[in-house]
């Protein structure tokens, strides 16, 4: 049986209250919740309005009303319900029929009468498959969040690099400008040195004349 602090939940879909009686007594005895619904339309009623959604649902085809195949084409249709595991109860051999019920979105076959021992077989290994596959589906939740959040710090850095570069491009052009001004102002300073050794040269000369 699949770990989980809470009990599996197993929705059986039967309208023959022998078959539920046989199913319920077995199931609690095997640590499972059970849930129960006498026709397609019940499930579907008790689908649509319970908080908590049964982790496996025991499905007869052949009931009053809409059968088995009906209903699960509507569940399967649902967004809320089409995860939900969905395992045929039926006294047909027909291979046609096993497989229409597949093709339907089904992921196994139970034959009546049941046999407990397949049914808790079956039922433990489609619990542990749904149990990995929403641990999956977190595990990929979890990875898309950090994808998104390393698209946003590499989007950030970018962002970060971008403005470390124009300020690099700033400074070092503030640079350039400054060394200019500085060649400038020592080309002022002997200029201004020449025209002060100029001056003081004609005084010399005006003195001696």
């Amino acid at each position: 049986m699949a770990t989980s602090e809470q009990l599996p939940i197993i929705l059986i879909v039967d309208d023959m209250p022998d078959n539920i009686g046989v199913l319920f007594d077995f199931l609690n005895e095997n640590h499972f919740e059970i849930l129960v619904a006498r026709s397609g339309e019940d499930a579907l009623e008790l689908l649509g309005y319970s908080e908590s959604l049964p982790d496996l649902i025991l499905l007869d085809v052949m009931m009053p009303g809409i059968d088995g195949f009906e209903t699960c084409v509507r569940i399967k249709s649902d967004c809320k319900l089409q995860e939900i595991p969905v395992i045929f109860m039926t006294a047909l051999n027909d291979t046609l029929d096993k497989v229409k019920g597949l093709k339907l979105g089904a992921v196994d076959y139970i034959t009546k009468p049941i046999q407990q021992d397949e049914v808790l077989a079956r039922l433990n290994t489609h619990l542990t498959i749904r149990q990995l596959q929403k641990e999956l589906q977190v595990k990929n939740r979890e990875l898309a969040a950090q994808y998104e959040l390393t698209l946003q710090l590499n989007e950030t850095l970018q962002k970060r690099n971008e403005e470390l570069q124009a300020q690099y491009t700033m400074t070092h052009q503030l640079n350039e400008q400054l060394q200019q001004e500085i060649e400038e102002k020592r080309k002022m300073e002997l200029a201004l040195e020449k025209a002060n050794d100029e001056l003081f040269f004609l005084g010399n000369f005006s003195t001696r004349s």
